[in-house]
């Protein structure tokens, strides 16, 4: 090949810190990547290269495939959401797409088992056969999950869009995220078999991946049979069976270890009986939950305050008590959002037990899920997403326009729920976290498609 033919194309390579505009000499790896002729093949007419080498690096580590399904994902399903919100709140304005199945119980389902378990996936096929000193699988073996997943996702929200033959792209949306996520439960079970020890997080983690895989089926045999119980419980399971779990297994693996890395003087707290106390307070909180009786509400009530008490003694022993860094700090803030969260699922069962009626509606449920969760997801997927890049860990501008703007769109959401006419605030919750998170979306997805600036593989 002629390498001379290509160096009126060459690309300004990536470098941290402005060195190539400063003179500075270049890393090894950047000056390798520079004279390199295949990558400068990408430049040439009809960007055929250039896309095929894009795709090349999104398969290149599981969390690049699967957090780019997640980030395609999460715009896709809010984008779909807020079309539908606005045009019931506006029907002479918008045309409301007519779904065979609620479109709430459809929102609900591709946010808890479609759009965050991609991000999981995404981490956990990356994290696993490093606690336990495994093999990493090869892409062949985590490309049906990403299919799975994002395939699974688009089939639904096709239906949810009232195309014609919606009830069964919607069924065949369900069956492709069971496929693709059925695999991916393959790939860890595997993992934790050849294991030499027991890694608890781990554990914790695939179990809740587990009992979301079933709460899927059940969600699925419920729109299949017409038993709306069925899908409520499978909604509830997600809630506090999958998603609750895995946050908390993550943070309590991950959170104490950043904060000794960066923190001076930090001591680090991880005993064990954390996880099983995490566990046992959310099946407890589910029992009454599932038993579709308002009057068993009210015993909710203990395992929500031992689930506030540990939420409040978790921050005061893992709060750093000195100067941190962005990338740290929006950790612990997100996780204020747990303890507010059961703040007000207590103030929830105590008005029902004094006045028998249900304050609040859903502002519990979304304290977690757009406070809680939508808070630690960018800021963990940032820094893995930094880390993983090859350049420096720290928190860019669109991280923090997307962090700071959930914290408003959870407010919002929240004060939907007592205003007068909740409909606006629920369209302007939806917008705003599109407005919040598609800068951030844009900046991490392009970052999966380009090689790391340090030259090393993943």
């Amino acid at each position: 090949m002629n390498v001379n033919r290509h160096k009126k194309s060459l690309p300004q390579p990536s470098v941290p810190d402005g060195a190539w505009r400063r003179g500075r000499p270049l890393p090894l790896p950047v000056v390798m990547a520079a004279q390199d002729p295949i990558l400068h093949s990408i430049e040439e007419p009809g960007g055929r290269e250039r896309r095929a080498w894009a795709l090349r690096w999104l398969g290149a580590a599981p969390h690049r495939l699967m957090f780019f399904v997640g980030a395609a994902n999460l715009l896709l399903a809010m984008l779909w959401w807020s079309w539908w919100l606005a045009a019931a709140r506006w029907p002479a304005v918008l045309p409301l797409p007519m779904t065979p199945q609620p479109p709430g119980w459809l929102h609900a389902f591709t946010m808890q088992f479609q759009v965050l378990p991609s991000f999981f996936f995404g981490f956990l096929l990356t994290v696993f056969p490093r606690w336990m000193g495994l093999q990493e699988l090869r892409p062949w073996q985590y490309l049906p999950v990403g299919l799975g997943m994002f395939g699974g996702q688009a089939l639904v929200l096709l239906g949810a869009a009232g195309l014609p033959g919606a009830g069964a792209l919607i069924a065949l949306g369900l069956a492709a995220t069971l496929l693709g996520w059925g695999t991916g439960l393959v790939w860890l079970g595997r993992w934790l078999r050849e294991a030499g020890q027991i890694n608890w997080h781990a554990r914790s983690c695939f179990a809740a991946m587990l009992l979301g895989w079933l709460a899927i089926a059940v969600f699925a045999a419920g729109l299949w049979l017409g038993h709306p119980v069925w899908v409520q419980a499978s909604l509830k399971v997600g809630a506090f069976g999958l998603l609750l779990p895995v946050y908390l297994s993550v943070a309590h693996r991950m959170f104490p270890f950043f904060a000794g890395n960066v923190v001076p003087g930090y001591v680090p707290w991880r005993p064990l009986w954390w996880l099983a106390a995490v566990w046992l307070l959310a099946l407890a909180h589910l029992v009454p939950e599932l038993a579709g009786r308002p009057a068993w509400l009210a015993w909710r009530r203990l395992p929500d305050a031992a689930m506030l008490a540990l939420a409040l003694l978790t921050l005061w022993k893992w709060w750093p008590r000195r100067v941190a860094p962005g990338l740290l700090k929006v950790l612990f803030i997100g996780l204020l959002w747990w303890p507010v969260t059961f703040v007000l699922l207590l103030l929830q069962s105590w008005c029902y037990a004094a006045h028998g009626t249900l304050l609040l509606g859903r502002a519990p449920a979304h304290a977690l899920f757009i406070g809680l969760f939508g808070s630690l997801l960018v800021a963990m997927v940032t820094r893995v997403t930094q880390g993983h890049s090859g350049g420096r860990l720290y928190m860019p501008w669109v991280a923090w326009f997307a962090f700071i703007g959930i914290q408003l769109v959870a407010v919002l959401r929240i004060g939907a729920e007592l205003a007068p006419d909740p409909h606006v605030w629920l369209v302007s919750a939806a917008l705003g976290w599109l407005l919040a998170l598609a800068p951030w979306v844009a900046r991490i997805g392009s970052m999966y498609l380009r090689p790391r600036v340090d030259g090393k593989p993943g």
